[in-house]
């Protein structure tokens, strides 16, 4: 089973998340930030991969370092789940349809962490959750999984669809990525022989 557990305590926030690359899409997610939460479980669903993800954060200054711990954990957990990364896919993309929204997302399970936003939000919040976080965690997870992530909002104009619609690509590209190809009979998908340095 490829599964990680992280405790992450520090003066900002406690965290403690669980997952399992091979799962289902079960969830269990308390951030304290309920649009965030929703988002997380949409990564999760539409992933398969089984995500536990409690925090205790300091909202009583911001959002800000609640959502990007979770993301920095999050991450960790995953990179720590794939070991050498011998037989995934390595590489994900997927087009996500919702509604009048269409984003695009790419990645590269390559250790050689990198970021790149082509998308924003005509308004500030969306629930509570400050929509400037958005492409902040998105930079967190890519930094801490040590992935290279293109995300693109192609057209779209419900702030809700447009975040909603990024994370769920972001799921499916994730997928395609961690899934252990069998035709790769455990190689590390690298000619180097490795994934990053």
């Amino acid at each position: 089973m490829r599964t990680a557990s992280i405790n992450r305590k520090t003066h900002e926030t406690d965290i403690a998340v669980e997952v399992n690359l091979d799962g289902t899409g079960a969830y269990d997610v308390s951030t304290g930030i309920g649009f965030l939460d929703h988002m997380i479980e949409q990564f999760s669903r539409h992933s398969l991969i089984d995500i536990t993800c409690h925090i205790k954060g300091d909202l009583h200054v911001d959002q800000h370092h609640t959502t990007e711990d979770s993301a920095i954990a999050i991450g960790q957990a995953i990179a720590q789940a794939m070991g050498d990364k011998a037989g995934i896919g390595r590489y994900g993309q997927a087009y996500s349809p919702m509604d009048e929204t269409l984003a695009r997302v790419a990645l590269d399970i390559s250790g050689r962490p990198y970021f790149v936003w082509n998308a924003g939000f005509t308004q500030e919040k969306l629930g509570e959750l400050d929509t400037e976080l958005v492409e902040h965690w998105f930079h967190s997870i890519s930094q801490a999984v040590g992935m290279t992530l293109h995300i693109e909002l192609l057209y779209g104009t419900n702030n809700h669809h447009i975040c909603e619609g990024i994370f769920k690509g972001f799921a499916r590209a994730m997928r395609s990525a961690i899934e252990l190809d069998p035709r790769k009979g455990g190689a590390i998908p690298s000619t180097k022989g490795q994934l990053g340095g």
